[in-house]
């Protein structure tokens, strides 16, 4: 018998060139609101064509803290914001479901943290996308570094769904080769790890095909062509679908992996999955061979053996310039051993995997990727 699912979607879903405009109408006479963003993503809000009071918090790093969201917190306590608009890629986007739910409460994140523990929300949450990679926009889910035991704190919530969210290519024409590359990447594992998970479910399956597709004919165009409008909107489909995933199903070993990559090694969230991605991929081929075949496919190659598998799809990011070595990347051979102890208690996502893995099995991969 299939698990039953609860499927969790914005209430408004706007796709396509320019629509980033139609923000300020749909979110009415706000007295103030709250926009948070990046220095590089705060130059598109004059796009939102907001109406009132327009207060902006733009000190989000890569892989945003406890810290951060307090400091986010203490301006929206200030600002007291009707809504609440998140202008950027996955780590604003967290921040602003986060600021959303907590501003007005008397509950703290370690209140929420874990599942369905948010008491509600009194105001409206824009989630505005300018990367193609993480989903955030599409989801319930929230992750912030505790930086005292350098691990993710997630907090999942149907509250923390947004009313408006929008997919406007235009917003991701100067992410750079690099970036939409890794980020691309990510947006693919996010789909596949819920394809091949032990939880999959058949509808969620729909969305994740969907998702690896698109990730297999135009991520290499947008790379090529930071313009392409097709290309570009395609790719934001595909990350809001990977999005979806992530609702009723989530990720498994390949993003518990990647995890201790970006707390601890600093890399960003997107280049971290990418490096991962074809290890795990080729590590589960034995347990789920169909569905492996299915994305080896799609992205343009055969599942004939997990080796072939870890070389393609290897080739398969490195056609995009990325850099799979953890070691370019300063990376350290004796701090291995302790990323893979962290990765493999990471028992919420590790459980899913549709292959069981040891601590040696995950230190083997890192020592592939070195």
């Amino acid at each position: 018998m299939t698990a039953f699912i609860t499927l969790h979607q914005p209430r408004r879903l706007l796709v396509g060139a320019g629509t980033i405009g139609q923000v300020g109408g749909l979110v009415g006479d706000a007295q103030a609101t709250l926009v948070i963003a990046t220095p590089i993503t705060a130059s598109f809000i004059d796009r939102l064509q907001l109406r009132g009071k327009v207060e902006i918090f733009d000190a989000i790093p890569g892989e945003p803290d406890v810290a951060t969201l307090e400091a986010a917190l203490a301006v929206a306590r200030k600002v007291k914001p009707n809504v609440v608009v998140g202008l950027g890629g996955g780590s604003v986007l967290d921040v602003a479901k986060l600021v959303a739910v907590l501003w007005d409460s008397e509950q703290t994140l370690a209140d929420v943290a874990g599942p369905n523990r948010v008491a509600g929300r009194n105001i409206q949450l824009v989630q505005i996308a300018t990367t193609a990679g993480t989903g955030s926009e599409a989801g319930i889910r929230s992750l912030i570094t505790d930086p005292v035991k350098g691990a993710k704190i997630a907090v999942e919530s149907p509250h923390m769904i947004a009313d408006i969210a929008v997919l406007d290519p235009e917003l991701t024409f100067s992410v750079p080769p690099a970036v939409t590359a890794a980020t691309g990447v990510d947006a693919m594992a996010h789909c596949v790890e819920a394809f091949t998970n032990k939880r999959a479910h058949p509808m969620i399956d729909g969305f994740a095909r969907m998702g690896f597709r698109l990730v297999g004919k135009y991520l290499a165009r947008a790379v090529k062509d930071g313009s392409d409008t097709e290309a570009r909107e395609a790719m934001m489909l595909a990350s809001y679908y990977g999005g979806i995933c992530l609702g009723p199903v989530n990720t498994a070993a390949g993003h518990a992996i990647a995890y201790p990559l970006g707390t601890r090694l600093g890399l960003p969230h997107g280049l971290a999955n990418a490096i991962v991605f074809p290890h795990v991929l080729a590590f589960n081929q034995p347990v789920v061979r169909d569905k492996t075949a299915e994305v080896a496919e799609a992205l343009g190659f055969v599942a004939s053996s997990p080796e072939a598998i870890l070389e393609n799809g290897r080739r398969f990011c490195t056609d995009l310039n990325i850099e799979m070595q953890l070691s370019r990347h300063g990376a350290k051979d004796d701090a291995l051993a302790a990323y893979a102890t962290e990765a493999h208690s990471n028992r919420r996502l590790m459980d899913n995997n549709p292959a069981d893995m040891s601590v040696d099995d995950v230190l083997s991969i890192y020592k592939a990727a070195y």
